[in-house]
């Protein structure tokens, strides 16, 4: 920490007469009684002290509080910011906060926190953000629970009695406060602050190029009620020296142990004159909304540094320094700083760029989006929705107490603007400062939206500042204010309706969604494929060691911490000190796959420094990452998947165009079929096949396209992957096909990581569930279903199996499966029907028909041919409405064999049997 003037011993504040006689029940008000899930957050804040004698109403000590030049006689006591503010029941709709169990292995396992918060740098240091939607339900006020959290390392554990601030440097009185103190010697200041991180929509910036932070969305904004002491009056009060005499900074200093700079405390400063000025409103608040502040706010005191970023306002203070010189602590420089564009980190480091003044971010900028509609949601187009306006909605906030003055949207890249309807719910300072976000909102017609391809804002205040039109990038990816822009495309949301889906530039942290992915990935793919060689040598690595899962997990200690990123080990036990985050940012992951944790956090820079540990290949066979939002792939297992917290994008969003996948693995289950598992191109995808229809694989065989239809065995919500059941036909075994088949041989002549496209959904079947079917977009509903399968014309077929015994015990459809074969050895995914019929008898059963079998005598079921009498025996009879056929098999089954059976059995091959 800056700070040339020698320390002095401190003295006790004596609270002099104005006080008159001092309030002793003030502590009592202040035991650390905090819940961060108590049901008062953001109602009415009661006075925190009762009043002082009438003879001085504020209790000041004039010695350091001067009514000349900072009276607040005009402003209210005891306001009801509920009644202010109109914050409403809302706030008591907060679940409550749990111990969270990624925080269990880190120094923060004892802070409570709201499980929906949306995490950004993995388990530890604790960084969100809310869901914006959640943020905004909540208006003005935003419950405590759900404030955005920047913390650079663990959460201090502070106590209220035993802590103390110190002010020192340039003062004549250096001094040393108690929190009682500081509640009873210094008039309380009680506003609303809207906070915002320097970092707010970073994202979208790292979807450029990747920058030094992490991947803040568009809710690192939120307003609270601080209340606390004027820093102006406590540096009065102690005695603060004018620039004469050198005091040009007042610098702050935490309480928390950070691995920055070789070990620090986070620190920071300002400008005298900034700490100084009465229209500024700064303090050392020790409560939020109502009640004393949250750990992760700072319990029990912090900054608060009105209409600046939220990297200013120091956490868990212990120090004021007044100095000569800006604060020298390593955050004040390597953090919220603007360098130009064609900086990055390696030129900021060598050539000093961190410590330029010129590059410091103090004040906020002008800043709005768009948050009504959501991302993903649908506005369907009919004659109702078209007989009324859509609201949009969103919010702005700028700097330095400029007021937000208008906000525009434009639907057509900027030719035309609509000027939007303005909220302010707070009134301004004496001073005419605004310190809090507004909100906007503005009706737009419907069909208007219609033409659009995307809807943008921006907004401007009183010094006519706006925001630019294009992202601006810089290396920290801070201060991003470019028009957020929300794209609109058409969709089909069901049953053949049209309607308007909007999508937002990107989605907070690991999050996947928003078109700004979807556009970097198709600039990915138009690029090609190719190999890349090791970042650390110029030849590609063809031979390493490699280690299973198992072995990675047992080096999760200090002592030996081993880590996999994209199938590679590294061994990060002699980085476990030195990493800028503290060794709990290695030890948590230590043992595991925390590739998505990794990614989400590190620079391309950081990346390549990985590689230096890199020390062999993960053995990906019957591997699954930790981090898989279902665990290993089984097909012996039903597995139940519950609900997600959020909703998948999907892969498949136009059958006309192709989709890049990637070969992940390939398990053998007989001599002859085989599971391949192709990873889509984000981790966070489903496929978005709906049950019943089929993709094409295509593959340039022999300078030829080729194409083939397939239908996944993996559920249809698995995310990051799908898998697809083959046979392989292999040339020369069978005389009617004496060159085998042309697809399956190429697949299974493939290295692991090839590229093939799927296109789909294809086919004119979907099971939408509970018996009801689209057949060519018509609906019609069964509750038995006769299936015949032949050979691999099971994968269909299985699809609806595994989708109506998952959605038990709500679905009852029955089934009844025929199955013929070659041989028994042919029967595909036989233990996963099996052990279905077993455990749900009643709605499934299953019949097998091959051709011979290998011992007769043990052999329960049919050999030979498929025929009526078999199928009579095993199916339902036609001639129902409630009774469907599903068939799918090789074509002289299904003409020969198949069709005709049915027919005798009457059902109506036009109406009541389904070819896949």
């Amino acid at each position: 920490m800056a700070a040339s003037v020698d320390n002095r011993q401190f003295g006790r504040l004596n609270p002099g007469s104005g006080l008159g006689n001092p309030v002793g029940a003030a502590a009592n008000n202040f035991q650390n009684t905090h819940r961060s899930n108590s049901p008062v957050r953001g109602c009415s804040f009661p006075p925190l002290l009762p009043l002082p004698p009438a003879g001085d109403r504020h209790g000041r000590d004039k010695t350091y509080h001067d009514s000349s030049d900072d009276d607040d006689d005009d402003e209210e006591e005891g306001t009801d910011w509920k009644i202010v503010y109109g914050v409403g029941s809302s706030h008591l709709e907060v679940e409550p906060s749990i111990n969270d169990p990624r925080d269990e292995a880190t120094s923060d396992s004892w802070v409570e926190r709201n499980p929906s918060l949306i995490r950004l740098t993995g388990k530890h240091p604790f960084n969100c953000e809310p869901p914006l939607a959640r943020l905004m339900h909540h208006g003005f006020i935003t419950p405590v629970p759900l404030h955005y959290v920047r913390n650079h390392g663990a959460v201090p554990r502070a106590d209220w009695d035993a802590w103390t601030i110190d002010i020192t440097g340039l003062v004549k009185r250096p001094t040393r406060l108690t929190m009682d103190e500081l509640v009873r010697d210094f008039a309380p200041l009680e506003i609303p602050v809207t906070l915002v991180c320097a970092g707010n929509r970073r994202k979208e910036q790292n979807m450029l190029r990747q920058s030094v932070g992490f991947n803040w969305g568009p809710a690192a904004v939120s307003t609270s009620v601080w209340r606390g002491a004027r820093l102006r009056d406590v540096l009065r009060r102690c005695g603060v020296m004018g620039r004469k005499d050198g005091a040009f900074h007042v610098c702050f200093e935490g309480a928390e142990d950070l691995p920055g700079g070789g070990g620090s405390k986070y620190g920071t400063s300002l400008r005298r004159e900034v700490a100084m000025d009465p229209s500024r409103d700064i303090m050392l608040a020790y409560m939020q909304n109502g009640e004393m502040l949250s750990p992760d706010h700072g319990f029990p005191l912090r900054v608060i540094i009105p209409g600046f970023i939220g990297g200013r306002m120091v956490k868990w203070l212990k120090r004021i320094i007044v100095t000569p010189q800006e604060s020298d602590n390593y955050y004040h420089y390597r953090d919220n700083r603007v360098l130009p564009s064609h900086i990055d980190a390696e030129i900021a480091n060598s050539e000093a760029w961190w410590y330029k003044p010129e590059y410091i971010i103090n004040e906020l900028n002008i800043n709005s989006v768009i948050t009504a509609p959501g991302h993903d949601e649908i506005l369907p187009i009919n004659s109702f929705t078209t007989q009324r306006p859509y609201t949009m909605k969103g919010y702005a906030y700028s700097g330095g107490g400029k007021k937000v003055t208008r906000v525009e949207i434009t639907l057509d890249g900027g030719e035309t603007w609509l000027v939007c309807t303005l909220e302010h719910p707070e009134k301004p300072n004496k001073y005419g400062k605004f310190w809090c976000w507004c909100f906007w909102s503005v009706e737009v017609e419907v069909l208007d939206l219609l033409g659009a391809k995307e809807v943008a804002v921006r907004a401007w205040d009183e010094t006519l500042n706006t925001q630019p039109e294009k992202l601006i990038w810089n290396v920290m990816g801070m201060m991003n204010n470019c028009w957020f822009r929300v794209k609109v495309n058409l969709c089909r949301p069901h049953r053949g309706e049209i309607g308007l889906m909007f999508e937002h530039p990107t989605q907070p942290g690991n999050l996947s969604g928003g078109w700004m992915a979807r556009q970097k990935h198709l600039e990915t793919t138009d690029g090609g494929h190719s190999l890349k060689k090791s970042i650390s040598t110029p030849f590609m690595n063809t031979s390493e060691k490699q280690y299973t899962m198992s072995e990675v997990r047992k080096h999760s200690s200090q002592d030996s911490a081993w880590i996999v990123v994209h199938g590679h080990v590294y061994d990060c036990t002699g980085f476990v000190k030195d990493h800028p985050g503290g060794a709990d940012s290695i030890l948590i992951n230590a043992g595991t796959d925390c590739t998505e944790e990794f990614d989400a956090i590190h620079s391309d820079k950081a990346k390549a420094m990985l590689d230096t540990y890199r020390i062999g290949e993960l053995i990906v066979t019957g591997y699954s990452s930790d981090n898989s939002v279902h665990g290993g792939s089984s097909l012996s297992n039903l597995a139940t998947i519950g609900e997600a917290s959020r909703n998948p994008t999907e892969a498949l969003t136009n059958p006309r165009e192709k989709v890049p996948c990637r070969l992940v693995s390939k398990t053998t289950i007989s001599r002859d079929v085989r599971l391949f598992r192709f990873a889509l191109p984000s981790s966070d995808q489903v496929l978005g096949l709906p049950i019943g229809k089929h993709i094409f694989l295509c593959a340039t065989i022999d300078g030829k396209l080729c194409m083939r239809p397939y239908t996944p065995t993996s559920p249809v919500d698995e995310v990051g992957h799908f898998e697809l059941l083959i046979k392989i036909y292999f040339k020369g075994e069978n005389p009617k096909f004496p060159n085998g088949g042309l697809m399956s041989q190429h697949l299974e002549s493939l290295p692991m990581g090839s590229i093939l496209d799927i296109k789909g959904p294809l086919g004119h079947i979907e099971y939408a569930g509970r018996g009801h079917f689209l057949i060519n977009g018509k609906p019609r509903f069964a509750a038995r279903l006769a299936m015949i399968a032949g050979g691999t014309g099971i994968t269909p077929v299985y699809q609806v199996i595994q989708a109506v015994l998952r959605d038990q015990p709500e679905d009852r459809t029955e089934m009844h499966l025929v199955y013929a074969n070659r041989t028994e050895d042919d029967i595909l995914l036989r233990d996963e029907l099996d052990g279905w019929a077993r455990e749900h008898p009643d709605q499934l059963k299953v019949w097998y028909v091959v051709g011979e079998a290998k011992r007769n005598e043990e052999w329960r079921y049919s050999t030979g041919f498929v025929t009526e009498s078999i199928l009579r025996e095993h199916i339902p009879m036609g001639g129902s409405e409630d009774t469907l056929a599903l068939a799918c098999g090789p074509p002289p089954m299904i003409q020969f064999a198949v069709l005709p059976s049915l027919e005798k059995m009457n059902y109506d091959i036009s109406s009541s049997c389904l070819l896949f």
